[in-house]
């Protein structure tokens, strides 16, 4: 393996691995180095598409953007999407592989998988400098350690220095940090070369004594202290974030709010087996929209827009839909208001879903019949990056992708939401909307990350809302490329890389 290799491990999983990689992706793409990221084996809702049409972890797609070179499968191997609290689909190489319990995976994983991740790790090292490896939760983790492949395995395999993080936001660090280099071997602490405290608020003067005794203790040095980044608005990896996002409850909506320049209040209703979080953070940061989560009927009462994102489990999440009365409240909704559907949500908004196949959770449900649509489970997944446009505002395009497993067929009468040409060239029909534009869903996921598209959707709903046009649109191309050159800058200005880099 030609390239040499870094590695950032955590204490536990949300420290800020993903983020921390991807800032050393973008410090050493801004100082000429050849650098990709590589995550052996990664459990995520969130994913993305690459140029080929493969399916990846989202974080690992943000660090090649960071590192400035395409995302591929190599960059994460391994893929586990959660289909219940013990099972999840297993994606090899951008493709599904099967659906295993996490015994039966946790069993099979050094044997049948460590060998694939290997030969990706390789593939990449053979045509860049350095790779900036991601550990998952903990390598401390002594229940699952014999057969993880995806920290200090992955380590020793690409002989990597390793990083170890540390989140002083949640409480408990220097324990923390204690405690898991306590439970690595011999071998497996002399990797770690420092650590790393994250998301640090308030005097340094006070937190230098804990440090100073950690390192003295662990006998590995403090790397130093990253301050709390605020508005960094990149995307996380999996639902810690999206269980600390904004509810509606914390917004202070009301009906009486008369003011046509206000922000257009978007409500994403937050399924449990969201997915894909990451196609709404763009959208978050218009200053003429205040987004936030729904979770209960009462929470759409003030809203303008309520948005069905996707889901891993369409089936399981409709019913928890009904189980809470936000089917009714949805259907209710739409009667006046604007509904979007994003993938699994435009299969809720259509008449019924069928899962022949058990690919999820089995069985067949009626839909909440908004759209004269039904869907079908299929075997297999569609995996493609695609160019659309949307019939409804001409001559805008932009990039997306889809990722799913339903076939979605529209009634005669039905137009499309949009239109998309996927990388073989072929252009297709997408998604449904109602005769009065009022009710619309699409597959293409990323839509409100192209600003051009974004921005009319604003315009549209702030339209429907009887609000006043957009005033402050935001460029979030340019804006998300320095975010990277941001974040690079701080995490450089505040960690002492030379242990690492040098």
């Amino acid at each position: 393996m030609s390239a040499r290799a870094i590695m950032v491990l955590g204490t536990a999983s949300h420290v800020g691995k993903s983020v921390i990689a991807a800032a050393l992706c973008r410090i050493l793409a801004n100082d000429g180095v050849r650098v990709a990221p590589f995550k052996a084996q990664n459990m995520s809702l969130n994913s993305a598409a690459t140029p080929d049409g493969r399916e990846i972890g989202r974080a690992q797609a943000m660090q090649a953007e960071a590192a400035r070179v395409m995302p591929t499968v190599d960059m994460n191997p391994i893929l586990l999407k959660p289909t219940s609290d013990r099972s999840s689909q297993v994606v090899v190489l951008g493709r599904v592989h099967s659906v295993q319990s996490a015994a039966d995976y946790h069993t099979r994983r050094t044997v049948d998988f460590f060998p694939i991740v290997c030969e990706a790790y390789e593939r990449l090292a053979q045509t860049h400098d350095v790779i900036v490896l991601e550990g998952a939760g903990s390598p401390a983790e002594i229940n699952l350690k014999a057969t993880d492949i995806v920290n200090m395995r992955m380590a020793a395999a690409a002989d990597a220095r390793c990083l170890l993080v540390g989140d002083i936001d949640r409480g408990g660090v220097f324990a923390s940090l204690l405690g898991t280099l306590e439970l690595l071997d011999a071998e497996e602490r002399a990797r770690v070369r420092s650590f790393a405290i994250n998301k640090f608020r308030g005097d340094l003067a006070l937190l230098a004594p804990g440090v100073a005794d950690i390192e003295s203790r662990v006998r590995v040095p403090c790397a130093g202290v990253i301050p709390w980044l605020r508005d960094l608005d990149l995307d996380e990896e999996d639902s810690v974030s999206h269980d600390d996002a904004p509810r509606i409850a914390r917004r202070g909506w009301n009906a009486t709010d008369a003011d046509t320049v206000r922000p257009l209040r978007v409500a994403v209703v937050a399924l449990p087996y969201l997915a894909n979080a990451t196609d709404f953070a763009a959208l978050a940061t218009e200053p003429d929209v205040d987004l936030a989560y729904a979770t209960r009927a009462d929470d759409l009462a003030h809203a303008d827009v309520a948005i069905v994102p996707g889901t891993k489990d369409t089936l399981a999440d409709l019913r928890w839909l009904r189980e809470r009365g936000l089917d009714a409240a949805l259907v209710a909704f739409a009667r006046r208001r604007y509904v979007f559907g994003i993938c699994g949500g435009l299969q809720i908004l259509g008449r019924r879903i069928a899962d022949p196949h058990g690919t999820e959770s089995g069985g067949s449900e009626a839909g909440l019949d908004l759209l004269p649509v039904t869907t079908v489970l299929a075997r297999d997944k569609v995996t493609e990056a695609v160019r659309v446009g949307v019939a409804a505002w001409p001559n805008i395009e932009g990039d997306g992708y889809e990722i799913h497993m339903g076939r979605t067929t529209r009634d005669a009468t039905c137009a499309p939401f949009a239109h998309v040409r996927r990388s073989n060239g072929d252009l297709i029909d997408d998604g449904a909307v109602s005769a009065d534009g009022r009710i619309a869903g699409t597959y293409v996921h990323g839509l409100f990350a192209n600003d051009a598209l974004r921005h009319a959707f604003v315009r549209d709903a702030r339209a429907r809302a009887g609000l006043a046009p957009p005033v402050r649109p935001v460029a979030s191309g340019a804006a998300r490329d320095a975010r990277f050159d941001r974040l690079a800058d701080h995490v450089r200005a505040a960690l002492s890389l030379d242990t690492l880099l040098r």
